[in-house]
């Protein structure tokens, strides 16, 4: 799994963070920044080193983000026409041994969000689900043992 995909919502929230970084926060504190250095003794301002530290991880941050967008193979989950499979940027309700369900997209892995289901391409849990159909049944190796899912429904966006 080389590729990096993306949904394109996900290529679409790097790019709006790597926006609101560059254009918005950056300038804000490099303005700190030369205003604080403006005042004479670097070593105790605290605007100054606090400025100074957080251009750091700006600057790193647009890094990763950077990286990211060049890297990504965006695959629209619309387009997929095996519908009846779990693909990439398919959701999937799943049900435990107890009948739990459980709701869970597969994404790329730079656009993961476990609080909000959106479970990277390479976790033990996408792997597993990949070519599934409804009523097929998954072993899951978690790092607590096993678990067994069924698929209860593959959807995909219009």
């Amino acid at each position: 799994m080389g590729d990096r995909y993306i949904t394109p919502g996900g290529l679409a929230r790097i790019r709006a963070e790597y926006d609101e970084l560059f254009g918005i926060e950056r300038r804000k504190i490099v303005e700190i920044v030369s205003w604080a250095a403006s005042l004479g003794d670097r070593s105790e301002n605290a605007d100054y080193l606090y400025g100074k530290k957080r251009l750091r991880e700006i600057d790193r941050r647009l890094s990763h983000l950077s990286r990211i967008m060049k890297g990504a193979k965006v695959v629209d989950p619309a387009k997929q026409e095996a519908r009846d499979q779990v693909r990439f940027g398919a959701t999937v309700e799943l049900a435990d041994e107890d009948d739990n369900r459980r709701s869970l997209t597969i994404v790329g892995d730079d656009e993961t969000d476990a609080s909000a289901g959106r479970i990277g391409w390479s976790a033990p849990i996408a792997r597993a689900l990949v070519g599934a159909r409804v009523g097929d049944e998954r072993i899951v190796r978690l790092p607590n043992g096993e678990k067994s899912y069924e698929v209860v429904e593959i959807r995909y966006p219009d």
